[in-house]
């Protein structure tokens, strides 16, 4: 095959020299664009010397693409250039000999897996007993409160008083109805002070209460709850005096009234506020046993315009009323019954599960005649399927119509009688004037319940009141249902971030009468929540060193305690300015860690937090079953900046944490087995003087950094008096100045990472003395020379190199650092992308790149790796030299030339404009060129600078390609489109209807200002608008995945030679492995047209618009999870005639009007009680 003359290059490869030399750059060149190109890939191993025969005219000189054996001879320059820098500057035998020669100032310690993990979960457990102890007086004192409570029919307003949380905020609210009509006499007015422990002002004298928006606070029912739950107050307080640590204290009312303390004032949106005890997760669990439910939807031709509306909403709140112990479907019928979503049979009530039939609702259409048998009928086989994994408690069928009179009583009799396992519950819904009777009859005939919901208003209620149905055996069962259960993970909506909830039923002991039957109705949910925080403290933290952490998980395999678990948490208010972040923008990722929708729970799976495989798999099944186990694996492991994957070293080890649905996991790398630990006491500790006059303390000031380089310290908890700041510098600050006051042994400090930082100060000064200070960084273009410790120090020489460092100063949470000690050799990292496209402000221009190698030691027959150290390239100078180690140059001075009529092979430096010659990193990423246009490129993924040359790589299996998902990033939705050509979503009357006075007191004008009312809150009810969106955080954004994929070596450790075959378009390209780094080189003929297509490999983060992976293939295969082991579904006892009436409320002309003015004046409205059964009514 012939290769066109191009340049002219030397003929053979001189020997390689070690750590040339070379001076700074000189002025920076011009950029221009790469050449672009995607041709069809067909690669053909060759052999080496069938390569490239010449064909060249006589007389002229002509060159042919480099011979294998010449590339390796490159490859092998290359690799003794890069050990030479990093023999003489990263000074990993230097810092291993200061170790060693400090012997006596520290101890090797050992972490034995089964003891830790077994500890951590005993403190788990003693905690965790604390809060239980505290749950169990609460629910009691709440339930002897209301059995001693005398119900009052004629109770007044002004007989309550009350901190009412949300006060506060109405009457800052110019336009509120407390604004007008002035504060209550009833409503208490508190003081608040900051405490840290709760990140909110808080008063201990008083309980603060929070009624849901579309209640009203002055009715009967609510004024009694008011009055006999202030007695909770005074066991609260007894709770804290007994356990300081307690957080919030919480009764969550079956009437939807929220009592908690300490008090404090409610953190309301901007916008209505949403807020319903009754649909926290952690209500939903405490209120009921797990279900299995199917709901069914009439889509009749009858069923059109606001009641096929009504519908759609009332099934979207219902789906929200269920947890992840519970499974759910559901479907459409007329004629016949299908399933509206791709889910065929209960699938788990998640979060992706609950969006997909969202949105599968939206698209339900009315026609044909309704036909209740089919409806039932699919539901019943849907909850007689065994087999699939479902949570075989509770079943229910909840049917949704507009009316009908059939009563199905043939497929009851087949399905259901007469043991009735399955309840029904029947929804009538919009206005209409057929029969409810029937409806009636299906609920009541079948343990269920007979709810009306005429309009929008009653939604919320009605959707989520079949709860106290449920709760009726739990009441029966008595203290065999006393049992705690604490939750999954979720955001607590008072600011305290990430909590899981303890949580109690509270039954109601009253009887109606001498010898009559028990009370079956449940009052509430009592909880107490602990804060993640609080649990994390019982870690260990920085023992463990980088890589090492501690996780557990709950029976649904979700993770409790996680590095990986970083939901993005809310901030009630919203953004700064009010401003969403659109995705695909810098400011999208601030955005991912400030907002989303604080109603999701926090639910990762312990196989989505970590790369899936068959071990973890294993572990996790047996995790959830409650057992202990030790496992030793190999897998694959994502890099902190989710560029990379590293194939990496395991210890699991396991054990459930006892009293509760929790287990405990340790993960360690067989390097950290064993860690150093400070002993200075025969050196310093005798020393009663404050740290800051010991003796190696002094290279701590910024005074010793021009000589001795710049430390950067961690920023950990060293002291509990230690101010925190994001900016190092300042932090250097406040720890100098604490240690200006405190002495080594002083009992407010960590004294581990106390004595740890200051070994490690002293260690790394020492190799600035025998290494860095003595050598001419610029002779060999080094920007800087590094070391980092698990001490937590960082020491960068010389100072000025500090400006430009971008590293994180915790050396655990440093990509850099934990890469290192994973990986064997040099590892390299070319600065991000998104650095580059930034105004460059550093000295010179320059743009560096890490060189890092991990320092282990063997100390007694243990091995650890303590430290971590390297290098920073100057990238310009760094490609110069490149391009002179892969040429065929035998002096440093000048290049040699091909003469007249020979023959040359091309190199890197001479012909360049005909030879690409670049080095990647392990993830795909460039890092070196010898082409001039493409060093700002450097750090970008290799595909946007060589796309075809990259997908031969991969082809070529030199890469392996691994995608995820990350399920817990926040997005901001899509703007609609056509909003003017948008159909109106609420019916709208004509001129007629205004001008008759019957149709103002119609039902039909009722709903239409509930419409108008509760639209406000059901924003899905009219067409998006982008202003009031920006208003509000929960509208602005919510949950969504990500797509992640990263690339990683593959098997192909060998030198390969290729062809890119594309007709006239061909290219000939080399790769090899550099030895001892995360190298790869690759040698390729620039193409020379760009007439083939070929797909382009992506590697950035894309956004999912179907929520990841295809749920209704993942439905398919679920993951092992297991249920709370308790059920309470049926107690023979149970009284079913209290099944709801088909009476509704019939509104008059003045509470229209009233309504109305309420309306225009955008004043919530105060609708008259309908007395339903709730928990708290008594007579």
């Amino acid at each position: 095959m012939a290769v066109p003359a191009r340049t002219c290059g030397a003929s053979r490869p001189g020997p390689a020299r070690t750590a040339l030399p070379w001076p700074r750059r000189g002025p920076r060149p011009g950029v221009r664009s790469p050449a672009s190109g995607s041709p069809r890939l067909l690669l053909l191993f060759l052999p080496p010397l069938l390569l490239l025969p010449l064909l060249a005219a006589p007389g002229a000189s002509a060159y042919s693409f480099p011979q294998q054996h010449t590339m390796q001879h490159w490859a092998r320059r290359l690799e003794q250039e890069i050990d030479g820098v990093m023999r003489i500057f990263g000074g990993v035998q230097q810092l291993q000999e200061i170790y060693k020669d400090n012997r006596n100032l520290f101890e090797v310690q050992e972490n034995e897996p089964q003891k830790l993990v077994e500890k951590v979960a005993g403190d788990i457990e003693s905690l965790l007993d604390r809060k239980v102890q505290a749950l169990k007086r609460l629910a009691d004192a709440a339930e002897n409160f209301q059995k001693a409570h005398r119900w009052q029919d004629n109770i007044k307003e002004e007989d309550i008083v009350y901190y009412d949380a949300k006060a506060d905020a109405e009457l800052d609210d110019p336009e509120s109805e407390e604004m007008e009509r002035g504060p209550k006499a009833s409503t208490l007015r508190l003081d608040f002070i900051e405490d840290s422990n709760f990140k909110n002002k808080v008063n201990y004298s008083y309980t603060a209460v929070q009624i849901p928006t579309d209640i009203y606070k002055g009715s009967t029912i609510i004024l009694n709850e008011l009055n006999w739950t202030e007695a909770l107050e005074n066991v609260f307080t007894e709770n804290r005096r007994q356990d300081p640590t307690l957080l919030w204290q919480v009764f969550g009312s079956a009437t939807g009234v929220t009592r908690y303390y300490p008090a404090t004032p409610w953190r309301a949106p901007k916008k209505i506020d949403l807020y319903d005890v009754r649909r926290r997760p952690w209500y939903i669990q405490g209120a009921s046993s797990p279900k299995d439910m199917v709901i069914i939807v009439d889509v009749s031709g009858s069923v059109s315009g606001l009641t096929l509306k009504l519908m759609k909403t009332s099934v979207c709140e219902m789906l929200d009323t269920l947890s992840d112990d519970d499974y759910v479907n559901v479907a459409s019928f007329n004629e016949k019954a299908q399933p509206v979503s791709c889910f065929t049979h209960l699938v788990q009530a998640n979060v992706r599960n609950k969006k997909v039939f969202k949105e599968a609702v939206q698209g339900m259409v009315a026609k044909g005649t309704t036909g209740y048998k089919a409806g039932f009928e699919y539901a019943f086989d849907q909850l007689q399927n065994s087999n699939i994994t479902r949570a075989n408690c509770n079943k229910m069928i909840m049917m949704f119509t507009d009316g009908g009179e059939d009563r199905v009583q043939d497929v009851f009799e087949k399905y259901n009688w007469p043991n009735r396992t399955v309840r029904v519950f029947t929804f009538s819904v919009g206005q209409h004037n057929y029969d409810v009777t029937p409806l009636q009859w299906m609920a009541c005939a079948n343990k269920g319940y007979y709810f009306e919901i005429p309009s929008i208003g009653a939604i919320r209620i009605n959707t989520q009141e079949y709860l106290d149905v449920l709760g009726r055996p739990m009441v029966l069962a008595g203290k065999a249902a006393k049992q705690v259960q604490w939750t999954n993970v979720y955001e607590d909506a008072l600011g305290l971030g990430l909590v899981v909830t303890g949580t109690l039923p509270v039954f109601n002991l009253t009887q109606d009468g001498p010898g009559e039957k028990k009370n079956q109705l449940i009052l509430g949910v009592m909880g107490i929540d602990v804060a993640l925080n609080d649990i994390k403290r019982l870690t260990p933290n920085y023992t463990l060193g980088a890589n090492g952490y501690v996780f557990a998980i709950d029976l649904n395999g979700y993770v409790l305690l996680h590095p990986n678990l970083k939901p993005q948490v809310s901030q009630v208010g919203g953004l700064e300015g009010g401003k969403p972040y659109e995705m695909g923008t810098p400011d999208f990722l601030p955005c991912l860690l400030q907002t989303t929708n604080f109603r999701e729970p926090v639910t990762l799976d312990f196989l989505d937090a970590e790369l899936e495989d068959e071990n973890k798999e294993e572990i996790r099944r047996s995790m959830i079953d409650g057992n202990k186990g030790h496992k030793q694996i190999r897998t694959l492991l994502k890099s902190l900046d989710e560029r990379y994957i590293d194939e990496v070293m395991r210890n699991y080890t396991w054990v459930p944490i006892r009293s509760t649905n929790y287990s405990l996991g340790l993960v360690l790398p067989p390097y950290s087995t064993f860690y150093l630990q400070a002993n200075l006491s025969d050196q310093i500790l005798q020393v009663k003087l404050p740290i800051s006059k010991l003796k190696d303390f002094e290279f701590l000031l910024p005074s010793s950094f021009e000589s001795e380089g710049h430390v950067f310290i961690a920023p950990r908890e060293y002291c509990k008096d230690l101010n925190a700041s994001d900016n190092n510098t300042e932090f250097l600050r406040n720890f100098i100045e604490l240690m200006e006051k405190v002495t080594p042994d002083s009992k407010q400090c960590n004294n581990f990472l106390l004595h740890n930082l200051i070994l490690d100060t002293g260690i790394t000064q020492q190799l600035v003395e025998r290494v860095w200070r003595d050598q001419d960084l610029n002779t060999y273009s080094l920007l800087a020379v590094f070391a980092a410790t698990d001490g937590g120090i960082t020491r960068v020489f010389p100072n000025k190199a500090a400006e430009d460092w971008t590293e994180n100063p915790e050396p655990f949470n440093a990509s850099f650092y934990r890469r290192s000690l994973d990986n064997r050799g040099y590892v390299f990292k070319p600065p991000p992308q998104d650095a580059l496209l930034r105004p460059l402000e550093l000295e010179n221009d320059t743009v560096g790149i890490l060189v890092s190698t991990a320092v282990e030691l063997s100390l007694g027959g243990r091995t650890l790796r303590p430290a971590v150290v390297g290098v920073k390239l100057d990238l310009e100078a760094w490609a110069e030299k490149f391009k002179v180690l892969a040429s065929n140059r035998t002096h440093q001075d000048q290049p040699q030339k091909c003469g007249p009529n020979s023959h040359c092979e091309m190199d890197c430096e001479v012909n360049n404009e005909d030879l690409l010659c670049v080095l990647i990193d392990d993830g795909g990423f460039l890092v070196l060129s010898n082409q001039n246009h493409q060093w700002d490129q450097v750090g970008r993924f290799f595909s946007e600078v060589d796309a075809n040359l990259m997908l031969a790589l991969y082809n070529n299996s030199f890469y392996t390609r691994k995608e995820s998902y990350d399920y817990q990033a926040a997005c901001a939705p899509q703007p609609p489109g056509n909003l003017g050509a948008a159909p109106r979503g609420i019916f709208v009357p004509t001129i007629a209807d205004f001008l008759n006075l019957a149709w103002w007191t119609s039902a039909a004008a009722w709903s239409l200002f509930q419409q108008l009312l509760y639209g406000l809150i059901y924003h899905s009810w009219f067409q998006a608008d982008p202003a009031e969106a920006e208003g509000n955080p929960e509208a602005r954004e919510s949950s969504c995945v990500m797509k992640q994929t990263q690339y990683y070596f593959g098997s192909v450790n060998a030198s390969y030679n290729a062809i890119i075959d594309c007709g006239n378009c061909s290219r000939l390209f080399h790769a090899q492995r550099l030895t001892n780094t995360n190298l790869l080189f690759v040698v390729a003929e620039k193409p020379l047209c760009s007439q083939c297509e070929a797909g382009r490999l992506l590697q950035k983060e894309t956004h999912c618009p179907a929520d990841g992976p295809e749920q209704c293939e993942l439905v398919q295969r679920p993951r092992y999870r297991r249920g709370p082991h308790i059920c309470f579904d049926y107690n023979a006892t149970e009284d079913t005639s209290d099944c709801g009436r088909g009476a509704s409320f019939p509104p008059s002309l003045g509470v229209l009007v009233s309504l109305q003015l309420l309306l225009l004046l955008g004043l919530p409205p105060r609708p008259q009680p309908q007395v339903h059964a709730h928990a708290s009514h008594r007579p």
